[in-house]
């Protein structure tokens, strides 16, 4: 019982991970000018929330003088950028994979006082990652943390990021017809929700997993679709984000993506 839609892929290549802080490979990008917050936080120290904070608080300063406006023009490779009174230099880029586990929500800090996905990288002395993409608390599994804001970007985007692939149980079998409706998509609060592909894996009397792949991700996206279609989703893991896979890693885990899978997945764009 699969219904799968064929795949349409940007034929775009972006550029691969890496770069250095303030400039770009083409020449032609030599006078492009960005924003101070923008500078900090695309050399990977700090989210950009936080970059206008410390630009505000007079902790970074340009061509020793201290800049107070986090949209401070900066040209590229002409301006001397301090924080905290140490040369701006971009982080080395990391690009992690966490099984999230269910019950943890993904923000840097919950003003409900809710645990965060950060709880799983305590003490491991790892610089400032942000998640790319989210997983809701009822969620788990695959989940990619970087700072590397551009390669997020890219990851996220669905013109060009890759397919993302969930095992997802629900509580009834759904007929031909129904599977075809969700590959079709539903309207929902304004916005059309679909599923790239749709398998049912195995199932009960009164309950199946289904293989649920998306090509772009809105905000509760599976849940929602199912919701409007009358199924209520009993559980809901990402197993794979393009050619990465969840495999063996256990809840709460984490790793490093290696450079084949980094390569696989600038190809899978």
């Amino acid at each position: 019982m699969a219904l799968r839609k064929p795949p349409h892929r940007s034929s775009a290549r972006p550029a691969k991970p890496g770069g250095r802080l303030l400039s770009r490979a083409a020449a032609g990008d030599a006078q492009v000018r960005h924003g101070l917050a923008r500078v900090l936080s695309k050399a990977g120290v700090c989210s950009r929330s936080e970059a206008a904070r410390r630009v505000l608080e007079g902790r970074v300063s340009v061509d020793g003088r201290v800049i107070r406006d986090p949209e401070f023009p900066i040209l590229a490779g002409r301006h001397k950028v301090l924080l905290d009174g140490q040369p701006l230099a971009a982080a080395r880029r990391l690009y992690i994979a966490l099984n999230k586990p269910r019950g943890l929500v993904t923000t840097v800090q919950d003003e409900q006082g809710r645990d965060t996905v950060y709880h799983c990288f305590e003490g491991a002395g790892l610089p400032w990652l942000a998640p790319v993409g989210r997983l809701d608390k009822a969620s788990e599994g695959l989940l990619f943390f970087s700072n590397d804001p551009e390669w997020a970007a890219r990851l996220t985007d669905p013109a060009t990021g890759p397919l993302k692939t969930y095992r997802v149980q629900v509580d009834a079998v759904p007929d031909a017809a129904q599977l075809a409706r969700m590959q079709e998509g539903v309207d929902d609060a304004g916005e059309h929700l679909a599923a790239h592909s749709v398998e049912v894996l195995r199932h009960g009397e009164r309950t199946a997993w289904l293989e649920v792949v998306l090509d772009e991700g809105r905000n509760r996206h599976i849940r929602r679709l199912l919701k409007v279609l009358g199924f209520d989703v009993l559980r809901l893991m990402r197993v794979a984000i393009g050619p990465v896979q969840l495999g063996e890693l256990g809840k709460g885990q984490w790793r490093e993506l290696d450079r084949a899978e980094l390569d696989a997945l600038a190809g899978d764009e």
